[in-house]
């Protein structure tokens, strides 16, 4: 499956069905760190006792997907690139309540 965020084709594949990679400009990233709050930690907390989906955090982690996403977006524009193959995500703690979450890939022009 294709994404097409700020016109950039961002796919998680070596290749784009369709395309010819005509250009690589190397690798590209974006990332953010978050923090949970107390409130989602006291609200998910008793979520997390009764059991079931702990939906703030999974609100948190998709605003983090989106904002790394854009920013690595922005990284291959600037490169003027059209398209990133090969996405990547990786996540690490910085410290205790906050997280890192990172996204990669490599920026290609593709016709």
């Amino acid at each position: 499956m294709t994404d097409i965020i700020q016109g950039i084709m961002v796919v998680n594949t070596e290749t784009i069905p369709g395309k010819v990679i005509t250009e690589t400009y190397g690798v590209v990233s974006g990332s953010t760190v978050r923090a949970k709050n107390i409130g989602r930690d006291i609200t998910q907390g008793l979520k997390n006792i009764m059991g079931g989906e702990l939906h703030k955090y999974t609100e948190l982690l998709q605003e983090s997907r989106t904002e790394a996403m854009s920013r690595l977006v922005s990284d291959a524009m600037a490169r003027g690139a059209n398209a990133v193959v090969n996405l990547r995500f990786a996540t690490s703690a910085v410290t205790p309540g906050a997280a890192e979450l990172f996204a990669y890939g490599t920026a290609v022009k593709v016709e």
